[in-house]
């Protein structure tokens, strides 16, 4: 069954003497979860230290984890700032996130515990930070990393790219929250409401809130005080302080499309600063 009980099976493998089970570079695993064989993909850098932070990173609707991990540049950035990356793959190439997208959300998979699950195999193959655990994605990915901060308990922080809330999020975590969109996105409008269909036959299609107002539900959740403004160019970011050291954060880039940025916002580098300065 595709739906109902989940139950999952992570697959170890033994560490030889203390050391990660892990190579560096990238390597691919698997695990049992819902019935379901569900890979995903690792990227030990050299630097990693022996407890690292880790990333997961989450592939777009139609999208893949080796896809995933050549767009987006976190492996470079692992490099750089020493932390594990993991991509996991979506069944049918898509992500339960709520009423989008595609196969996964039509069969109501459990992709929030998925994710969990993949963040336990890989704390059971070698040494990662507990308390610098994040999640970051792309379109349906990012609308994954939403549902995250709504029901998971394992990330210090989320950070959506072009993605929107499409799931009931009645009690969201207490995490730093990193928003980045563009303002002239077609497929999830910065204002909400229904967006141009991801498929032919028109079924993907998004019809959530306002991005500004997904921002609002996690800045009333963690508490935070009134935002503050800056503009530098077509980058507009809006950050609100939050009790705890947390910080709920909007980025919207003018113009900008249903894409990862890479200029004049580094989506990458920003995200990862952001990450690397809110652990839980």
């Amino acid at each position: 069954m595709l739906g109902g009980a989940l139950i999952a099976v992570e697959r170890r493998a033994p560490e030889a003497h203390g050391e990660p089970a892990i190579k560096v570079g990238t390597s691919t695993h698997s695990l049992t979860f819902g019935g379901l064989d569900r890979s995903f993909r690792i990227y030990r850098p050299a630097t990693a230290a022996r407890r690292a932070p880790l990333v997961v990173v989450l592939h777009g609707g139609f999208g893949s984890a080796r896809q995933a991990e050549k767009a987006y540049g976190w492996d470079q950035q692992a490099e750089a700032g020493g932390f594990v990356v993991a991509y996991p793959d979506a069944v049918r190439r898509s992500w339960n996130a709520g009423s989008c997208c595609g196969g996964a959300a039509s069969a109501n998979l459990n992709d929030v515990g998925f994710v969990d699950a993949v963040v336990r195999t890989i704390a059971r193959l070698t040494p990662i930070d507990s308390r610098r655990v994040y999640a970051t994605g792309m379109s349906n990915g990012a609308m994954l990393a939403l549902r995250i901060a709504c029901e998971s308990t394992t990330f210090a922080a989320v950070a959506p790219v072009a993605g929107t809330l499409v799931t009931a999020c009645p009690a969201p975590r207490k995490m730093s929250v990193l928003q980045v969109h563009g303002t002239a996105d077609p497929r999830v409008p910065y204002g909400g409401g229904p967006g141009q269909a991801f498929s032919l036959d028109g079924k993907a299609r998004v019809d959530g809130p306002a991005i500004p107002a997904v921002n609002a539900t996690f800045r009333a959740a963690n508490g935070c005080a009134p935002p503050r403004t800056t503009v530098t160019g077509t980058v507009t970011t809006s950050s609100a302080q939050c009790p705890g050291g947390r910080e709920v954060r909007l980025v919207s880039l003018a113009g900008g499309g249903h894409d990862w940025p890479t200029s004049p916002y580094h989506a990458t580098a920003e995200i990862w600063r952001f990450f690397a300065a809110h652990p839980r």
